[in-house]
């Protein structure tokens, strides 16, 4: 799909390499959750259970991480990091619904790393409060932290934080260097651990993995520098894949370490339980800091590119805001404009200081960036699209494991907070499409290629299986070749209601002539209205055009191809209007008999103004000729009856028999009735004694004349006596679908 280049992209920005992308990433892991929440993990759900949190958080960050580095080596990124990508894949639509969720994530994020950083003074409480004689509240440090943050960054921009990155993952690895150094708490034995001890009463593996969660979003923090490296193709993955696996290695040898220096209790009651553990307690304090600032940090780095990306393709519905957030400062066009606006965000969530409600809603808008980039990698592997050529390739299944997995978890997590969060991306798609104009092309483009290889994939394995196994049951599977098509309604419309549900159709529009750019030109313009029918319409029929000297060259050309459900055509329909000049009628009877070497079940439709009435009543007619035809009607009948517009509408059978035969036939249908061979009820059947053709036409006439649907049967030899005649039978009838099966078919 055609989409807006990004103008940033002319100058990649600061030009960095891999250092800082698995620098922001990393430090943004080794944040505020592990350093506060970890011993409360192995406290409630003990060693095993940490683990197995450790386990299915990176059942997200594993494949979304691959899936990263897969589409990051395909496509040059630019800036906006996962919002590019997100949107370059599934259309700049569907990537401004999640781009804006992002956004708000990472600008929310900032704040709650900050009120996270403000945790680590906690220990000064009692000297405040003997200092200045009030209770220390923890904005006290969160907002001015925020706002000297925030001035730090409007001066120095992403040059300054890159280099505060450094200072803050040497001051991570002192300190989790202190902490793996120390000992046991006093009064602890590590020979009584026990992997699945836990406390008494404890909360659930959920509810504990819900808390712990953000521990694990911070893998993609690097991607939001794309505009700013040199080489995003290759720093990206390997930046990204670099932190997750350290990440992953870090957090296993911290819950062991907890689990064997501290008694579940004391794990689950003291959040700065580390302090205790480490050599020099103190550090763990100033890793806390270090930890909190550099997430934060990592934060409003990426969230402002965020937000200059969007602007930059126009995404948020508001033109001016667009222009005033897409422009940058300087040669490196950094956001500043974008800046201001995370910094209003971050300051007010500060203030509120209660971010519980917001906290859990990131927790969702990231796992829904992460399954949709897993997404993406699953289903450009899948469309195996020739452009699509990444360096580093993921699998499919680890790319489809990771976005199921996501979904799945949201709804572990929080279920309410997963409809809540999926309802508001829901309601922005629709207004920011609605705004575009473009409303569910993404949604078509997203899935194209991956339809085209599902659709090939199962017309192959059903080729094969048609091959080998006979068909356990009839359905209709149409074709329809006519040039009459946009000055009647009556053809596609009972095609229409066949292939509503139980069978497949293909119509075929025919323009006469030998194929040239001229006719070819008409064929395409044709195919256009048949497709905007199509949609108007709502019709489940596959629509296209043949170019052809002659009806019967189109026949012999279309009777051989593939039906649409991926196994071969069963039926053809023509259909003639009774105001029709005669030479119509003479092509129907030509083409009808043309097809009966096709062993196809012929379907001729004679209409005119009446045009099916009130869809009230179908009537079959079975007479001693249509032994081959008399279930493929019935069931023909109660497709029908499938369709909403002949809903509550009436079958009723007319068995016209030689006297000398009505009473075996009737002892034969009941019988084939009682045992479900034929799915009608006695009382729909009638039995008429007749003994000749004129007889019979009466009969007709007497009980149909207002049916608004009439089927007769007719067959080869009748075709080829009478010929026109037989379709002009009974005129007195409003609306008549002639059948003449090809065999007969058992009803299950």
């Amino acid at each position: 799909m055609s989409t807006p280049t990004l103008s940033a992209e002319a100058d990649r920005g600061h030009g960095f390499g891999t250092t800082p992308v698995f620098l922001a990433a990393i430090s943004t892991i080794l944040g505020a959750v592990m350093f506060l929440r970890f011993g409360y993990a192995v406290g409630n759900v003990g060693w095993l259970g940490a683990i197995l949190i450790i386990l299915l958080g990176h059942m997200v960050t594993i494949p979304t991480a691959l899936a990263i580095a897969e589409i990051a080596t395909n496509r040059k990124v630019e800036g906006g990091g996962e919002y590019f990508i997100i949107s370059r894949s599934f259309g700049t639509s569907i990537g401004s619904v999640i781009g804006v969720s992002l956004y708000l994530s990472q600008a929310v994020s900032v704040a709650f790393y900050m009120i996270a950083f403000a945790e680590a003074f906690t220990p000064l409480a009692p000297w405040f409060e003997s200092t200045f004689g009030i209770a220390m509240d923890p904005r006290f440090i969160s907002i001015p932290g925020t706002i000297a943050l925030i001035a730090l960054m409007l001066k120095n921009g992403a040059s300054m934080g890159v280099k505060v990155l450094y200072v803050i993952a040497a001051t991570l690895l002192v300190t989790l260097i202190l902490f793996f150094l120390g000992s046991p708490i006093d009064g602890f034995d590590p020979s009584s651990v026990s992997f699945s001890k836990t406390v008494m009463n404890p909360d659930s593996l959920v509810i504990v993995f819900a808390i712990v969660f953000p521990a694990f979003t911070g893998m993609t923090a690097g991607v939001g520098l794309s505009g700013d490296l040199a080489n995003p193709r290759k720093s990206i993955p390997q930046g990204t894949l670099i932190a997750t696996i350290t990440g992953a290695i870090v957090y296993v040898a911290l819950v062991t370490k907890l689990a064997f220096s501290a008694s579940p209790e004391d794990l689950a009651n003291d959040q700065l339980i580390m302090s205790r553990i480490a050599l020099w307690g103190p550090m763990i304090l100033i890793g806390l800091g270090a930890a909190t600032l550099s997430s934060a940090i990592g934060s409003i780095l990426v969230a402002p590119r965020t937000m200059q990306a969007l602007a930059t393709d126009a995404s948020l519905p508001i033109g001016k805001a667009n222009a005033w957030l897409s422009s940058g400062v300087g040669a490196v066009n950094e956001p500043r404009n974008a800046t201001l606006l995370t910094s209003a965000i971050a300051i007010f969530i500060v203030i509120l200081g209660d971010v519980n409600f917001v906290a859990k809603l990131i927790s969702m808008f990231f796992m829904v960036t992460y399954g949709s980039l897993c997404a993406i990698s699953f289903l450009e592997s899948f469309a195996a699209r020739p452009s699509y050529r990444p360096s580093f390739r993921s699998r499919w299944y680890i790319s489809l494991f990771g976005a199921v997995v996501c979904l799945f978890l949201m709804f572990q997590i929080d279920p309410l907070y997963a409809i809540l969060s999926l309802g508001v991306m829901a309601g922005l798609y629709r207004f920011i499409s609605r705004t575009r104009g473009v409303e569910g092309q993404d949604l078509a483009e997203m899935f194209e290629g991956a339809m085209s290889q599902l659709t090939r994939f199962l017309h192959l394995k059903l080729q094969v299986r048609s091959r080998h196994e006979k068909a356990r049951e009839w359905r209709p599977s149409v074709i329809m070749v006519n040039s009459r098509t946009f000055d009647r309604r009556a053809p596609l419309e009972l095609l229409r209601w066949i292939c509503h549900r139980y069978g497949f159709g293909t119509y075929l529009h025919y323009v006469p002539g030998k194929l040239n750019r001229t006719t070819n030109r008409e064929s395409v313009k044709q195919r256009d209205r048949l497709l905007e029918m199509a949609e108007k319409q709502s019709l489940a029929v596959y629509m296209d055009t043949i170019v052809s000297p002659s009806m019967e060259s189109a026949l012999a050309q279309s009777l051989q191809l593939p039906g649409v459900s991926g196994v071969p055509n069963n039926s053809i329909m023509f259909e003639f209007s009774d105001s029709d000049e005669e030479g119509i009628l003479q092509e129907v009877v030509h083409s009808s008999m043309f097809c009966l070497g096709a062993n196809m079940t012929l379907m001729v439709l004679r209409h005119g103004a009446y045009h099916f009435g009130d869809k009230q009543s179908i009537h079959i007619w079975l007479t001693w000729n249509d032994r081959a035809n008399a279930n493929v009607m019935i069931l023909l009948s109660y497709i029908l009856l499938g369709h909403p517009e002949w809903n509550g509408a009436e079958i009723s059978v007319f068995a016209a028999l030689p006297k000398d035969q009505i009473d075996t036939q009737r002892e034969e249908m009941e019988a084939l009735i009682g045992d479900g061979r034929l799915p009608i009820s006695e009382k729909n059947i009638q039995f008429l004694a007749t003994d000749d053709l004129e007889s019979f036409k009466k009969l007709v006439i007497k009980n149909s004349s207002d049916a608004d649907l009439t089927l007769i049967g007719f067959d080869q030899t009748g075709l080829k006596q009478r010929k026109a005649d037989l379709f002009q039978n009974h005129p007195e009838l409003r609306c008549v679908l002639f059948v003449c099966a090809a065999e007969a078919i058992q009803i299950d």
